[in-house]
């Protein structure tokens, strides 16, 4: 019922930046919140940012001030600018859409497939 399909990921020199993109797709009607997780190989998934559809933000103490998340409501879409990267945001960033209605029901969790960011040293 809910698709999420990311792009912009891709091997950038430390330092450098990126923006990744999801794109929910489906019978949507409304997306509470939207969100980036990552997971490192051999390591757990852990978030680096989310935000509200009313637009409050949180993010991991390890990328504030470095990486910034906003959303386009009316497309669905979730954006991840990232500066100043360091070898150690090497990971598969996906996307997340919590508390989803749609049409004729709700999603609690839904996830994209992930993409792959690597940061050369």
């Amino acid at each position: 019922q809910v698709q999420l399909v990311e792009s912009g990921g891709g091997l950038v020199q430390a330092g450098g930046s990126l923006r990744l993109s999801c794109a929910a797709s489906g019978t949507i009607v409304s997306i509470n919140a939207m969100g980036w997780y990552r997971q490192a190989p051999g390591k757990q998934r852990d978030l680096v940012a989310t935000i509200t559809s009313g637009g409050s933000t949180n993010y991991a103490d390890s990328v504030k001030g470095r990486f910034t998340i906003s959303r386009d409501n009316a497309k669905n879409t979730v954006y991840l600018q990232m500066n100043s990267l360091k070898p150690e945001d090497t990971a598969v960033y996906y996307c997340s859409a919590r508390g989803t209605r749609v049409v004729g029901g709700f999603v609690h969790d839904a996830w994209g497939q992930g993409t792959q960011v690597t940061v050369s040293s």
